[in-house]
């Protein structure tokens, strides 16, 4: 599904270059389920915009789906970001004017999908989470948990095969963190491959694997199952 092979990113700061990946080499297989935990700083951030398509490699090769996207324009990895890889965010990202229905819907506009096509793809999202009820609603009308699931659809209603979520229980209380992860578990289930980056070991815990990122180098955890 996808593959990061000797990675490296160096943002080069004037007088200092600074490496932040250090060589990072990962591969997701096609259902799984990974986690990827490490401290602030630690470059799991700039790991996430690698395998995201947000940013590119200084050096190395990334491979999805068979194909080496490293070198990709910035046009090219755009049709990737909005077809392939679904995004789901610790601060939700939704636009407070916009309704339940109408957050979920706009990805599909960009793409240029008939009106009758967003309208299934986005009544059947919101129908997942369990959102139809408040989908009129704005996002300063829903609590938190209700907002990420917004996002959640947001990120399902295009199909992409891969979710990547980061820190998606982070502005949560405990339950409503509860839940978030249940729904994402349960999307594996149906087989979404799933990226979750998070610093809470519990929260890693629950993946298939979990992988450790500390100073730009990756470690494998022993919790696969």
């Amino acid at each position: 599904m996808l593959e990061l092979r000797n990675i490296k990113k160096i943002y080069d700061m004037g007088s200092v270059k600074v490496e932040v990946l250090k060589g990072i080499t990962l591969k997701v297989n096609q259902g799984e389920f990974l986690s990827v935990m490490g401290p602030s700083g630690s470059g799991k951030s700039t790991l996430m915009n690698m395998i995201g398509c947000l940013d590119i490699p200084t050096s190395g090769e990334y491979y999805l789906d068979g194909r080496e996207i490293s070198t990709y324009s910035e046009r090219q990895l755009s049709k990737i970001r909005n077809e392939k890889i679904g995004f789901i965010f610790q601060k939700f990202n939704l636009l407070t004017k916009l309704t339940a229905y109408e957050n979920v819907e706009l990805p599909l506009i960009y793409r240029g999908m008939s009106h009758r096509e967003r309208k299934e793809r986005t009544l059947e999202a919101l129908e997942k989470v369990g959102l139809t009820e408040r989908m009129n609603h704005r996002p300063t009308e829903l609590s938190g948990g209700q907002q990420q699931r917004v996002a959640i659809a947001r990120a399902l209603a295009g199909s992409p095969p891969v979710l990547l979520a980061d820190e998606p229980t982070g502005n949560l209380d405990s339950k409503s963190g509860n839940d978030i992860m249940n729904l994402i578990k349960n999307l594996n289930d149906e087989g979404k491959t799933i990226v979750l980056i998070t610093h809470d070991g519990e929260v890693a815990r629950q993946a298939q694997k979990t992988v450790t990122i500390k100073d730009g180098l990756l470690s494998e955890n022993a919790n696969r199952f």
